[in-house]
């Protein structure tokens, strides 16, 4: 099907982002203004005529996560109400992802009742990047296209590590995403197993592989409170790594995350923009930050333009 025009919009969450794709595309965010009525309800107004357009709504449901949720599903509806051809939500950073089943016999499934939001709200495609869960794919009815921002943040990390390195999953759960960067990198592999206590506290229990006099780089999909992060480089550290470096996709940076960071032995963190940092996360000189918004570009024109994008994925 044929639309009008490709538009872009955004919400409050990231809005230095959507400026940036905007840029690589060579366009303008549309005006929106989304602001609060006294009591704290969103209010939305879509300044620019959308009827029939091809709408690409960017809006991470980063922190506060519950008011950018709510950003973008009152935007959508607005969007849907205002006649437009077609609704991709460009999700960046898919929040409550970390809720993808149950693990305990009265808990929800989160990320599952976010993606029926979405859907019921009139959302009729997703983009997205580094789902915490692939399977999140599947909850949702309506396409769903995740972007992997790993040969972005390997091609930085491969400019400060040498040859003798080891790339490091902080858990169990991430090895095939520490396996597939290993393999970019043409690096060894290595894992932290740990026991969770309970929701962001972990506790390292030991080492699998060999990091003794190498550079060590720990892989993960976000840092929320950086405590499996700092306590994973301890780990490293005390088996003999010679240094230790950090590669994430979201920089969450949660309650004591950039002062654990700062603490560590972390030499440098290399994360994107999918998050927008914090004023003390920007302030620390240990992080570095890899736009994704050209990445994001050429997706958003190839959807609009009914091409494929899988040469993105790889």
């Amino acid at each position: 099907m044929a639309f009008s025009g490709l538009m872009l919009l955004s919400g409050n969450a990231n809005r230095s982002l959507a400026e940036s794709i905007a840029h690589h595309l060579g366009r303008r965010v549309a005006k929106v203004k989304v602001g609060r009525f006294s009591d704290g309800e969103i209010n939305v107004e879509i300044e620019d005529n959308i009827r029939g357009r091809d709408v690409f709504l960017i809006q991470p449901t980063c922190y506060p996560a519950n008011d950018n949720l709510m950003e973008l599903l009152i935007m959508t509806d607005a969007c849907k109400r205002a006649s437009a051809g077609r609704l991709t939500a460009v999700i960046p950073y898919y929040g409550y992802a970390r809720q993808d089943r149950k693990v305990a016999p009265r808990a929800p499934i989160s990320a599952k009742l976010i993606a029926d939001m979405l859907t019921v709200a009139g959302v009729s495609r997703v983009l997205t990047m580094d789902l915490h869960a692939g399977q999140i794919q599947g909850f949702f009815d309506v396409p769903v296209d995740n972007l992997y921002a790993s040969p972005l943040v390997a091609a930085e990390v491969a400019k400060v590590i040498d040859k003798d390195t080891v790339v490091v999953s902080p858990d169990a759960g991430g090895v095939e995403r520490a396996r597939s960067f290993a393999k970019r990198l043409g690096a060894t592999l290595a894992i932290v197993d740990k026991r969770r206590s309970g929701p962001n506290v972990a506790e390292v229990m030991h080492l699998i592989g060999d990091v003794r006099g190498k550079t060590a780089v720990l892989i993960d999909d976000m840092i929320d409170t950086a405590g499996t992060l700092s306590k994973a480089a301890v780990a490293v550290t005390e088996h003999g790594a010679r240094k230790v470096y950090a590669a994430c996709t979201h920089p969450v940076l949660s309650g004591p995350a950039v002062e654990r960071l700062s603490a560590s032995p972390l030499d440098k963190i290399i994360v994107t923009d999918t998050v927008p940092l914090s004023a003390a996360a920007a302030a620390c000189d240990k992080i570095q930050v890899v736009s994704v918004a050209a990445l994001f570009a050429e997706a958003i024109q190839a959807i609009h333009n009914h091409a494929s994008i899988s040469r993105l994925f790889f």
